[in-house]
């Protein structure tokens, strides 16, 4: 019950709404391989940040050893989502579908695990669904209900003309919900429609109706409107590490924990650890840059993560040294130990003792790589390797 209890907790991180949640616990209790099911139309093959937010919980799921199903909506792309439209969208041709899917299998692999994703296209069942079927399937809704859909009921009532295809559409997804026999749907907050009526067709067709998990919109780099390319506030999945790197760590310190709980694979401990770290003094800016790195590694790899601040255009990052380190002698002889605070200041890595009581203070002097404080003692005839800050380091020798 613990595991249960612990998954729960990762996998409601960052929802907006679980419906139902006693039904998400009975599953996860079953003990059996959940299959997991979202959905996307392949009509903005560019991804940033925004849209990774649903590959993230996904990608929480599978590490969960649950089954992951990408359905690439090459069908349902060819209606046109209603969603949060107030105009009939227009269908995309084909050939667009078909070249936007490939982009996108490109990009969602660098979260998802290949290895362990089921890639479908809903083409698959409706390309031989008849006439029948489809009438079958539109019986399953009425006018009304779908008039109950905010978006729809703005058009309707402001005298707006809604086609009669876009009615097709939620009943369309929730019938691949049908198709892949899907335990658990993701989907935005924008979705819920759909994603509600995918456990009312499964229920006409004699299946177990799905649990729906709703995200929230990702706000972007301005901590206000939502994260858009149009907007300017946006990070690409796509983009340099050098990029990446410089737009995470000047974000509003006020989104850390918001992109933390929406991006990062670290569990909820370790989320935890790092706030309270926050709380007793650390830089938030050093907290910024582990999230920079671990994106970065997802998207670029861990060689590129760990030379983004070279590619920012920083030279050194806080605690990193140069390989030929400068080599400083200094003299306490007399004494068995010497403080830090004057091996500092007589190395000239600090400009006087008031800085040097200053960065110990802050916590920017490091000594063989650890953060040391003011009361620290340096054995004399040894030599240490020490930082203070990002450009000052050498090796110093006590004699």
């Amino acid at each position: 019950m613990s595991d249960v209890a612990s998954a729960l907790a990762l996998l409601k991180r960052g929802t907006q709404e679980i419906l139902l949640e006693e039904e998400l616990v009975k599953k996860l209790e079953s003990g059996r391989k959940l299959r997991i099911k979202a959905g996307f139309d392949p009509t903005a093959p560019d991804l940033h940040l925004g849209h990774s937010v649903l590959l993230t919980k996904m990608r929480q799921f599978q590490d969960l050893g649950h089954e992951i199903v990408f359905l690439i909506g090459d069908f349902t792309g060819r209606i046109g989502d209603p969603s949060g439209k107030n105009v009939t969208r227009k269908p995309l041709t084909q050939e667009a579908v078909k070249a936007n899917a490939q982009t996108y299998k490109e990009q969602v692999f660098k979260i998802l695990d290949p290895e362990k994703t089921e890639v479908r296209f809903n083409s698959e069942w409706f390309t031989a669904m008849s006439a029948a079927d489809m009438i079958e399937l539109a019986g399953q809704s009425t006018v009304a209900r779908m008039l109950e859909r905010d978006d729809f009921e703005k058009r309707y009532k402001s005298g707006q003309s809604i086609s009669l295809h876009e009615f097709l559409y939620p009943l369309v997804q929730g019938y691949d919900s049908v198709a892949l026999k899907a335990d658990i749907e993701l989907g935005g907050t924008d979705q819920k429609f759909n994603l509600l009526m995918g456990r009312e067709i499964q229920k006409h067709f004699d299946l177990e109706p799905q649990v729906v998990i709703t995200l929230p919109l990702l706000e972007g780099l301005d901590g206000v409107q939502k994260m858009s390319k149009s907007l300017g506030n946006y990070v690409g999945v796509d983009e340099s590490p050098g990029s990446i790197f410089n737009k995470l760590v000047s974000m509003p310190d006020s989104l850390i924990w918001r992109y933390f709980e929406l991006l990062s694979l670290k569990s909820n401990e370790e989320i935890e650890a790092l706030k309270r770290d926050v709380e007793q003094g650390a830089n938030p800016r050093d907290i910024k840059m582990l999230l920079a790195r671990e994106l970065i590694g997802r998207y670029h790899g861990e060689d590129a993560a760990a030379n983004a601040h070279r590619s920012a255009g920083n030279q050194l990052a806080e605690g990193e040294l140069p390989e030929d380190l400068p080599e400083v002698e200094v003299d306490f002889e007399g004494v068995a130990q010497a403080p830090i605070a004057a091996v500092l200041n007589r190395s000239e890595l600090t400009r006087n003792s008031a800085q040097a009581k200053d960065m110990l203070g802050n916590e920017r002097v490091r000594v063989d790589g650890e953060v040391v404080e003011r009361d620290h003692m340096l054995d004399t005839g040894k030599s240490y390797v020490i930082q203070a800050g990002k450009k000052r380091y050498a090796r110093v020798t006590l004699k």
